[in-house]
Parts: structure tokens; C-alpha cells; sequence
């Protein structure tokens, strides 16, 4: 199923230029497109839209030692609440730790790499509102946080 996600402003990168009523066309956990919505809505009219408050961008890359919680799972879970998306793998030499992270699904990445939105990369998203906290965390196309 193709979606839109799409939100008052959109960064294709973490310092770059934001940009009013753009989207992301996610198809399963890539990213089909990235541009103005009005071209997106209307070249993919049968995709669902989610409109999402804030800034829209890439997820995060983590790339310190994972927070402190009674289990993997909830110290993977505390990266998801801040719009992380990657982590080094440097961070997770717990194998239990690694494990809830593989099945996040976060993305482990051997060197740090700047996450971008780029057609053909992996829906790897976040949303941000305007006091910087996480609204949304899209991680391979899926929504994995939510901030009720």
C-alpha cells in the first residue's frame, strides 16, 4: 500500500532547508518519492495520506550507548519515543540488546552515516513538533512510536 506522509514542513536532511507542503511516498519500507504534495497527491491519488503535525524528516541516528531501562526491548523502545531510526553497532554488544533492536527493526549501521529521505532509501522517518519532541517514528515503512 503506497502512503503519504506529509506535515507543515519537511527536511529531506537533519540540517537542511525546510520545506512547506512537501511529502514522503512510502511503498512498503522504501521510499517511493520525495517532493511537493499537490504533485504527489495528484501523480498517486489512491495513496492513504497521513498529515502529521510539525517537521517531518529522517530518522535519527543514535550514536552513543543506548539509555538505561530494565530491558532491551524498553531501552530500544526509549530510542523509538526520540525518532531514532539507526544505531551504531558499536552501541550493541548485548546480544539481547542487538536482538530487540533486529526486531525494532532498526537499522544498524557499522559507521555512522547522515540519514536522509531520498527515493529508493528506506522509509525511515520521524516527526518532530515545534518543542522538539518526537510525534511520530516511521522505521522501515512501519509506524513504530506514536505519541498518544
Amino acid at each position: 500500500m503506497l502512503t503519504l506522509h506529509t506535515a507543515a514542513l519537511l527536511r529531506r536532511d537533519q540540517d537542511g532547508e525546510s520545506l512547506p507542503d512537501h511529502a514522503v511516498l512510502v511503498s512498503g519500507d522504501r521510499i517511493e518519492a520525495v517532493g511537493p504534495l499537490a504533485e504527489l497527491s495528484s501523480a498517486y491519488a489512491n495513496a492513504r495520506v497521513r498529515r502529521w503535525p510539525g517537521t517531518l524528516g529522517p530518522g535519527l541516528l543514535h550514536d552513543c550507548p543506548l539509555p538505561p531501562a530494565p530491558t532491551p526491548r524498553e531501552r530500544v523502545h526509549a530510542l523509538l519515543r526520540t525518532g531514532v531510526t539507526a544505531v551504531l553497532a558499536e552501541h550493541l554488544t548485548d546480544p539481547a540488546l542487538r536482538a530487540a533492536a533486529e526486531r525494532g527493526d532498526l537499522l544498524v549501521l557499522a559507521t555512522a552515516v547522515a540519514p536522509t529521505l531520498r527515493s529508493a532509501g528506506r522509509a525511515d522517518l520521524a516527526v518532530h513538533g515545534v518543542d522538539g519532541a518526537c510525534l511520530v517514528t516511521v522505521v522501515a515503512g512501519r509506524i513504530a512510536h506514536r505519541r498518544a
